[in-house]
């Protein structure tokens, strides 16, 4: 950590798995870029010579055996101290040279800074339409569920204090990490600052890592599951609306037809209605009381966010 008068200590984040055609670029320029900052790659189980090249450009190299973006992350979250993380991906479709502006939102007291690719080039040079519509169906799902105003949700290319990166629990293992981040942040009403940049399709001869249709299904199941966690009487809310309103519909037909002929022909589904109006109430009980378990959480987080920031002060 640092001295209130000396410079601010900067750690640049690589997570890298087969990068070796566009690493050297991305660790020269992130070097020219911040000068001060340590710039660290974590091989993630690379076939080829990522690691090496890596290295001869001057990066910290470390490896991490456990295969997923999200546990590269996780490693170096734990690993690594510094008082600001500029996370980037080794694939050269990140400008390092939004960096230092990324680093200054933080010093001003943001927790976290995104570079927002989708208000500047990111639909003309994302050649990859799927990614395209996924991003807009993520956006609108989680901006809707919180009331906010978060353009890219999907980002890899973000800054964080040194708060941030030590109270935040890394849970994905993949690619849905960055999607993890953003939820994270806005349930616990964290300072957010988005900086648009110039986004640029990978090089030729760059491979992608993603598979589009496996990981749009895990960053769909990790909005599904931060939704339970997170805003659970919404979810169980509406759930047991639902099945309550279905079972209210069924109790009401088999209600008609005994006024109309004096007796219940349909006892089955009568107590199939039952049943689903009783499931349906306790649903919404049990949303109302994962919810107040959800805030409780939630001034939990505040309360050891403040102590882990007063202990960082006084131990400098």
């Amino acid at each position: 950590m640092r001295n209130e008068s000396s410079q601010p200590s900067i750690a640049v984040l690589l997570p890298c798995y087969n990068e070796e055609v566009t690493i050297g670029k991305v660790v020269r320029d992130f070097k020219e870029a911040l000068p001060q900052a340590d710039v660290y790659v974590y091989d993630n189980n690379s076939t080829d010579h990522t690691a090496e090249i890596a290295l001869a450009e001057g990066a910290i190299v470390r490896k991490e055996p456990h295969q997923g973006k999200g546990n590269v992350i996780r490693a170096m979250f734990e690993d690594i101290d510094a008082d600001i993380y500029v996370m980037a991906d080794g694939d050269d479709t990140y400008p390092a040279e939004a960096a230092p502006q990324m680093v200054e939102k933080v010093l001003d007291g943001y927790d976290m800074v995104i570079g927002d690719r989708l208000s500047s080039t990111y639909f003309e040079e994302n050649k990859r339409p799927f990614h395209n519509v996924g991003n807009r169906v993520v956006r609108r799902s989680i901006n809707g569920l919180f009331g906010a105003h978060v353009t890219d949700i999907m980002t890899g290319y973000r800054a964080f204090s040194f708060n941030f990166v030590k109270t935040y629990p890394v849970l994905s293992r993949g690619f849905e990490v960055e999607t993890e981040m953003t939820i994270h942040s806005l349930n616990n009403n964290l300072k957010l600052y988005e900086l648009p940049i110039q986004y640029r399709d990978r090089p030729e001869g760059s491979v992608s890592k993603l598979d589009t249709v496996g990981d749009g299904i895990r960053v769909m199941s990790t909005i599904f599951r931060m939704i339970r966690e997170y805003k659970p009487l919404p979810f169980f809310g509406t759930l047991g609306v639902l099945i309550g309103l279905t079972g209210l519909g069924f109790c009401i037909s088999v209600m008609i037809e005994f006024w109309q002929t004096g007796f219940v022909n349909r006892f089955p589904t009568l107590i199939g209605a039952v049943m689903l109006v009783v499931t349906g109430l306790l649903l919404f009980i049990t949303g109302i009381i994962l919810d107040v378990i959800a805030k409780n959480n939630r001034k939990t987080f505040i309360i050891e966010c403040n102590r882990f920031a007063w202990l960082k002060r006084h131990s400098k």
